[in-house]
């Protein structure tokens, strides 16, 4: 079982505070705003230990496209959530970089696939490798059950927040 935690863990009820907001609510804001301020701050590090000139939200894009080998510019886009022109950008600056390329898509000849290059894939792998490592040590505390819960809870509020 992990330790620590806030001093609201466990105390938390359907207690309502003065500007009417329920404390469970409340608290899940305050700790995403946490998670998420730190998130960032990791994910420009990632970024950088991928490509010195590497923007921090292009990180996203090669993690997704390491993850699903070729993928139109559109679903990136969608994806992403952001627009053609702003992905298209991106793409330029990761070819640029020589960490993706394009290909025509053979199932529809006016459109693109965007996939990671060999050194693209190598550099990726190499950060996300280390990242894992951290969470393991991090997290070392915690029971595995704990971690699968946790991932299964964010999978869960991430597709709730796609809808």
């Amino acid at each position: 079982m992990h330790e620590g935690g806030n001093a609201d863990e466990g105390r938390l009820s359907s207690q309502t505070s003065p500007s009417g907001a329920d404390q469970e609510y409340l608290s899940l804001e305050r700790e995403l705003t946490v998670l998420l301020r730190r998130a960032r701050a990791s994910q420009g590090e990632m970024a950088r230990e991928v490509h010195p000139d590497l923007e921090s939200a292009a990180y996203g894009l090669l993690v997704r496209l390491d993850e699903h080998d070729r993928l139109r510019a559109t679903e990136l886009a969608a994806y992403i959530g952001v627009g053609k022109a702003t992905m298209s950008r991106q793409l330029r600056a990761l070819e640029d970089l020589g960490l993706v390329a394009r290909e025509p898509d053979p199932a529809d000849g006016r459109a693109w696939l965007v996939h990671l290059t060999e050194e693209g894939h190598r550099r990726v792998s190499k950060v996300r490798d280390a990242r894992r490592a951290r969470y393991v040590s991090q997290l070392a505390h915690w029971d595995r059950r704990e971690v699968a819960e946790l991932a299964r809870l964010l999978g869960e509020l991430n597709r709730g927040m796609e809808k």
